[in-house]
């Protein structure tokens, strides 16, 4: 128990120090991703040192739960990766103790900081929104800091254009000023241009305090004038002139009550409560709109009749009236005007349920927030635990540390997991997926991941050997290994020159037997390639045998013979039989036509190939037997 509690000990230390690293790093890089969205609400509002940093450590706190997920990602990829790249992990392993023990001590610990999570996200993380965007919105509604750029008409203050073709930073001093005033409107404008000018801020930092030096101001009377086609203008030169405009730029808070209603700023309590009066309400509007459409009568139109009208409808032996009969009846103006009215009910009945709709899609998209932020605050939490059986067995398996491959890997990943719960949560959100099933995409897909790279890490498993897979597809595509032969520099025992040619005499006349007995260049039978369930035990005798003469001629000295020894083809002994072990499989494929006419194909074309082979085993032990005879 000592041994494994300074193992927990030590593997806890390893972790801590690189996931506090990695976590720092990953919310620097969300924050800076988050700040780059608003930069414009905070460049040239001359906003004080406490309204930043009270925004930098809301956005900091509103972003820890995001964060939490990718650095432990990270951490135990970089942890378990140096455990391998240093043999620590093998050395553990080799000891007796499981990749599961070894992770024991992180997984309680990593179920700690999923608490942690869920706590911030549950607790803090509502306040700490409602106080950003309570910011957010308050920096918006502010007006922007005066700083007039040269070269370039300025219009941030409501009702002015300014212009400064150059201005002295050490005095303020503005040079060639214009100033466009359209405070009584565009057709009022008034333009000042002077050599030269200066702006100040007032005390109470509403108005700015202008003084403009050898000028000329022109102003339209057209408001004044009461003939439109003589429209005079007032013109006036001055060698110093001061004005006031008005500029506010206080900031100032606004109520914290506009966020109340926002899914974001409600702990699970208050988002089911939410959704439960919102559904109620829903259901309360959906009935009453119901029960109006039933009372919604047929609109009869029901113009006055004349004598006549009711003697031609008589004459067409009509039984009483309807809306046609009493529609052909009517004049033409009485016609248009009931066309008009029917049009004009129409049209206020459309606008009518377009806002009804409206309202109850509105509701119903609100309800769904309030559902995927419910759901959000579990999923998010559980994705540290995910991510965690996903990074350290990964870590075992890649066993490279640093922030070299961890670093690409845990990017792809979290790449992956980003597309996968953007989506799902997307899709819940506009209503054509169920919420709970767009909410647990990205762990459904995820947990089984993880439990797949757990298990096959703990038994040592080449998940990420490129060589397996390389292999596999040779065996699936039907590439063959060459066989490569070499001399061996200490020879303990000489081959049996005297027996091997008997054996291989032997060997070939089997081969050469088995080739007419199975036939090989045929056809196979379609139905009875599926239905036999048993191996070709004679080709795997004959394989066997082919390889001991191999094993045993590869202790000659002779470079011929070695030479001769490389035309032996390795035969996948197998490969022309039924595709699968397992009987009621091969029955399937065979029902299937289409994968079975592959197979069969596939197992006819190996069929062929195992012919040559045996051709070449023949071949290649004649030549053998008659270099043996001649080096006698």
């Amino acid at each position: 128990m000592l041994r494994i509690k300074r193992l927990d000990i030590f593997v806890i230390r390893s972790f801590l120090m690189l996931f506090l690293g990695t976590f720092f790093i990953c919310l620097f890089i969300f924050m800076m991703q988050f700040l780059w969205k608003y930069v414009d609400e905070l460049v040239g509002k001359g906003l004080e040192m406490e309204v930043l940093v009270q925004f930098f450590f809301y956005s900091a706190v509103s972003l820890v739960p995001a964060s939490l997920p990718l650095a432990v990602l990270l951490a135990s990829l970089i942890t378990f990766g140096n455990f391998g790249e240093r043999y620590e992990l093998l050395a553990m392993k080799a000891a007796g103790i499981s990749l599961l023990k070894i992770m024991r001590p992180l997984i309680v610990f990593i179920a700690f900081v999923c608490g942690i999570s869920f706590y911030f996200q549950n607790v803090i993380g509502p306040k700490a929104e409602v106080k950003l965007w309570t910011l957010l919105i308050s920096m918006k509604q502010k007006s922007p800091e005066l700083d007039i750029p040269e070269g370039v008409f300025y219009d941030a203050i409501d009702g002015y254009n300014l212009y400064v073709k150059k201005k002295n930073r050490e005095t303020g001093v503005l040079y060639n000023v214009m100033i466009y005033n359209f405070s009584d409107g565009f057709e009022n404008a008034h333009i000042i241009v002077a050599d030269s000018g200066k702006l100040e801020m007032t005390a109470d930092k509403k108005h700015l305090f202008l003084h403009l030096y050898h000028g000329e101001m022109f102003e339209n009377l057209k408001a004044q004038s009461m003939s439109a086609e003589n429209v005079p203008y007032r013109r006036e030169t001055f060698r110093e002139k001061h004005t006031i405009i008005e500029f506010n730029s206080d900031f100032s808070m606004v109520d914290a009550s506009i966020m109340s209603n926002q899914s974001r700023s409600k702990d699970m309590k208050k988002l089911q409560a939410s959704v439960d009066s919102m559904t109620a309400i829903s259901d309360s509007v959906g009935r009453s709109y119901y029960r109006e459409v039933n009372n919604i009568g047929t609109y009869r139109l029901t113009p006055s009749l004349t004598k006549q009208d009711t003697v031609k409808m008589q004459a067409a032996n009509l039984r009483g009236y309807n809306v046609d009969s009493l529609f052909q009846s009517s004049t033409l103006m009485q016609k248009q005007r009931i066309i008009s009215s029917a049009s004009s009910t129409v049209g206020n009945l459309a606008n009518d349920w377009n806002f009804k709709s409206f309202n109850i899609k509105q509701n119903d998209q609100d309800i769904r927030k309030h559902q995927t932020e419910w759901h959000n605050k579990i999923t998010l939490s559980l994705a540290c635990l995910i991510f965690f059986f996903i990074g350290a067995p990964l870590g075992g398996i890649i066993r490279k540390g640093g922030l070299g491959m961890p670093v690409i890997a845990s990017v792809l990943i979290f790449i992956i997991y980003y597309i996968i719960n953007n989506t799902g949560y997307k899709m819940a959100r506009d209503g054509n997926w169920v919420v709970w099933m767009g909410m647990w995409t990205s762990t459904a897909v995820l947990a089984p991941l993880g439990a797949f790279l757990t298990y096959k890490s703990n038994n040592d498993s080449v998940v990420l050997n490129a060589d397996a897979y390389v292999d596999w597809f040779k065996k699936v595509a039907g590439i063959r290994s060459v066989r490569h032969m070499f001399r061996k520099e200490v020879i303990i025992v000489d081959p049996d020159y005297d027996r091997i040619v008997g054996d291989l005499e032997k060997l070939s006349a089997d081969c050469q037997a088995y080739a007419q007995k199975k036939k090989l260049t045929k056809a196979p039978n379609y139905f009875t390639l599926w239905m036999v369930n048993k191996n070709d035990h004679e080709i795997e005798q004959l394989n066997d045998r082919m390889e001991a003469l191999v094993d045993e001629l590869s202790n000659t000295r002779s470079i011929v013979l070695l030479n001769q020894l490389n035309n032996y083809p390795l035969i996948p002994v197998h490969a022309h039989v039924r595709p699968f072990d397992i009987y009621w499989l091969n029955i399937l494929a065979g029902l299937f036509v289409p994968v079975g006419l592959f197979f069969y194909f596939r197992i006819w074309a190996f069929r062929i190939r195992l012919q040559k082979d045996i051709d070449k085993i023949i071949k290649t032990s004649e030549e053998i037997t008659t270099i043996i005879k001649n080096n006698k």
